[in-house]
């Protein structure tokens, strides 16, 4: 896909931490609950930590109990790019920012109880909170 942002390596490890630079660019993960974003409940905006792209309303944040930040749907669809990852030995659906390509983390259909059903499963060094209505 071609990404409305595109940086070289370098340039992204200039702008990153290297905690961010794992996460963002390099398909990392942070452990389970240790994320600065994963208690959060004010009303806002998750947008990437990359490029600034917003990603998720507040409203649709909900705790799945699996120690990363959790929402039932995007924005839009088009904020995000599904992707199949084959990784690790299991099929999974990564989730990447539409905007930059960064690695947000996973999507699962175990959302129970939400009004989709599905679970964004995001790292918190993947994110920027904005408080706000």
């Amino acid at each position: 896909m071609d990404y409305k942002i595109q940086k070289t390596d370098a340039e992204w490890r200039e702008e990153l931490s290297p905690e961010e630079f794992a996460v963002l660019r390099q398909a990392a993960t942070e452990r389970p609950w240790t994320g600065e974003l994963l208690d959060e409940s004010r009303a806002g905006v998750y947008t990437c930590a990359a490029c600034g792209n917003e990603l998720f309303k507040s409203g649709t944040k909900f705790d799945s109990n699996c120690g990363w930040p959790s929402f039932y749907e995007s924005v839009r669809p088009e904020a995000v790019e599904l992707i199949e990852d084959k990784s690790l030995g299991m099929v999974r659906t990564e989730v990447r920012c539409a905007n930059c390509g960064s690695h947000l983390g996973h999507v699962f259909d175990d959302g129970f109880g939400t009004p989709t059903g599905d679970r964004y499963c995001m790292n918190s060094l993947s994110l920027e909170f904005t408080p706000g209505e």
